[in-house]
Parts: structure tokens; sequence; C-alpha cells
């Protein structure tokens, strides 16, 4: 199996208001964020790769765009967005353009990281 895997960075807000008062995650914060998206095949293709990692650009600009200076939890219409749920859109909106994508991780803090691997 070959695995590729590009990272991209992003600042965000959210809220866990599900969380008690006294959490910190409870109130409005923000996150450096850093995307890892990873991409797997049995085979290479005819110039010897899983993907170019060009093609993926259209990520960063989707992550730029929709994610990066934006308040989460409006962004995704959810009231609770964590680390798990930002790594599951993430995953389906690329593995819907790229079907060797077959993870993504979300690091909120440098020694935290959540994955979606279906």
């Amino acid at each position: 199996m070959y695995r590729i895997s590009k990272e991209y960075h992003f600042s965000a807000s959210h809220q866990l208001p599900q969380l008690p008062e006294d959490h910190k995650c409870h109130h409005l914060h923000g996150h450096n964020y850093v995307a890892i998206v990873i991409l797997e095949s049995e085979t290479l293709n005819e110039v010897g790769f899983v993907r170019d990692y060009h093609e993926l650009d259209d990520l960063k600009a989707y992550i730029d765009g929709t994610l990066d200076h934006k308040h989460l939890n409006d962004v995704l219409g959810d009231d609770c967005v964590t680390a798990e749920q930002i790594a599951k859109h993430l995953f389906d909106w690329a593995h819907s353009r790229w079907p060797e994508v077959a993870a993504v991780q979300i690091k909120e803090t440098p020694k935290t990281t959540a994955e979606y691997r279906p």
C-alpha cells in the first residue's frame, strides 16, 4: 500500500456549548488548526504517484475560502463543532473528489489529533 499526505493550516473559532460552563471549551475560543489529508493506493498512476500533490490545490482553496478565519459553528451549521466533526467534514469533501483519500486528521494543538477514517 502506498500512502501520501499533505498538510494544510487554518485559524478558526468554535465553541462547545454542550460542555459545562466551567469547561474552557464551553466558551468561544479559537485554534490554529492543522488538517492532514491522507491518500492511499495499492498502485501508482502512470507517472509513479498515488496522486499529484498539485491536484489537491482545490482542498487548500476550500479550506482558505470556507474555514480559515471563520466561526466553525456557523460554517458547519452545528452548535457543537469538534475536531472529530471537522475531520469528517473535510474527509467527505475531499473523498468525493479523490477516491484515494483514506483519512483526514485535525490537530487543534501540537499535542492533540482527531482522525476520521471510514
